[in-house]
């Protein structure tokens, strides 16, 4: 049995950063228990509160982003915040090295039917001379994560976590403790199940429409074989079950708000997403072009995303890029 400080420790993990990580577990530990006191505690339903995404926040979004805020900014370590639920980052403390930003309840429209949810996070490093309460302090590019990883409030609670160094599981004990549960986890390169919301199928662009649709056409079609759907409506959720058993996630542009690049946030969402899935040896794309090779012109910038099986997004990638 090794607990994540010690397993963290035992890989020559930077001393601070295994830290800042604790103090982050100390904050979704919370998160964890408000959830299943869920009506117990009256923290289910809506807020009168709309985010600076123009969504009305449930209740827990709103404590779950005020506890990682309180937690966060009582380490000394960090040095600035930003919230998907803000709009503007959160100075911390003023010797701090560590910038965290985090989607603290993803897949919030699920709480009241109690399905599963979870807490992303990112971590970067304050480079010299910024100021982590300005935008521009957190424009790093995907590639720059000294971690991500995700909790996934779900039957168990589970962090999916990397440093860097591939992916591991951890899991939260009755005692409190996250213990390993599954190291060096790794995405079969190969699968027969996809993840996106149909509703929205008349709105993609036609290489997505060419390419659901050969799916759809199972063993008949260019394919040739026969694949399942799967849509929870959490990216965590999601996520989670592409890193266990293997598929891919995407969920692509539409023409309804043709001026934005997707509907999932770049910062909060698809570079901690995608640093995980490409630790676990798979690819993570807009549909284009690798995601953490994306340049954040704002730190609430949303991005298109298809992640997963490496062999399915490499199909997903040459419907779009005939050319290549």
């Amino acid at each position: 049995m090794q607990l994540l400080s010690s397993f963290l420790k035992h890989r020559k993990t930077d001393e601070q950063l295994v830290e800042l990580i604790e103090t982050l577990m100390v904050a979704c530990k919370e998160i964890a228990l408000q959830l299943r006191e869920g009506a117990l505690a009256g923290v289910l339903g809506t807020s009168e509160n709309v985010n600076v995404q123009g969504e009305t926040q449930k209740k827990l979004d709103i404590i779950a982003n005020d506890v990682l805020k309180k937690v966060l900014l009582d380490n000394p370590l960090v040095a600035g915040l930003a919230s998907e639920e803000e709009d503007d980052p959160v100075a911390g403390n003023r010797e701090g090295r560590f910038l965290v930003t985090f989607d603290p309840l993803d897949g919030s429209s699920n709480i009241d039917i109690n399905v599963s949810v979870g807490t992303i996070f990112s971590i970067l490093e304050l480079r010299e001379g910024e100021d982590p309460a300005s935008h521009g302090a957190y424009l790093q590019n995907g590639r720059r994560q000294l971690a991500s990883g995700y909790v996934l409030y779900g039957p168990s609670a589970v962090l999916a976590l990397t440093t860097g160094q591939g992916v591991n599981f951890f899991t939260l004990a009755h005692t409190g403790d996250f213990i390993l549960t599954q190291e060096n986890v790794q995405v079969p390169a190969e699968t027969r199940e996809f993840a996106i919301n149909m509703s929205n199928q008349r709105f993609w662009e036609p290489s997505m429409q060419s390419y659901i649709g050969d799916l759809l056409k199972g063993s008949d079609g260019p394919r040739g074989k026969n694949y399942n759907m799967r849509w929870i409506a959490s990216m965590v959720a999601e996520v989670h079950r592409v890193l266990t058993r293997g598929g891919i996630f995407t969920y692509p542009w539409d023409e309804r708000e043709p001026q934005k690049p997707g509907k999932l946030r770049l910062m909060y969402e698809g570079n901690p997403m995608s640093l995980l899935i490409e630790q676990a040896g798979g690819l993570a794309s807009t549909c284009y072009s690798p995601i953490l090779d994306v340049e954040p012109t704002e730190i609430h910038q949303r991005v298109s995303i298809a992640l997963g099986s490496r062999h399915e997004v490499e199909a997903l990638l040459r419907y779009h890029t005939p050319d290549q």
